[in-house]
């Protein structure tokens, strides 16, 4: 079986805070320790001098043991939680994952 890299870009609404922010990532931080499967999770502001980020400033990648561990995160109740504090706040997100 192959490990699955989630990786996740996000373009925030105009108005959020740096605090908002810092609390999804915290939370995504917690789910991250929290769910049977993940393996690692990083994530921070967009930092690359080549100006090619196309207006995503955030991200975050997660591993996860395999498919199977990806797609329980995905219908995981505190993923559904997460996903409904996130998404008023975002303007738009990018998903995108791959194995191993």
């Amino acid at each position: 079986m192959s490990k699955v890299k989630h990786i996740a870009l996000i373009k925030f609404k105009e108005l959020i805070t740096q605090t908002q922010i810092d609390d999804l990532f915290s939370t995504l931080l917690e789910i991250s320790e929290n769910i049977e499967g993940i393996e690692d999770y990083v994530s921070g502001q967009n930092t690359s001098p080549e100006n090619l980020n196309q207006g995503y400033t955030h991200g975050f990648v997660m591993t996860f043991h395999d498919v199977a561990a990806r797609d329980k995160y995905l219908t995981h109740p505190e993923h559904e939680k997460f996903k409904s504090a996130a998404l008023p706040l975002v303007d738009t997100v990018l998903v995108f994952d791959f194995d191993l």
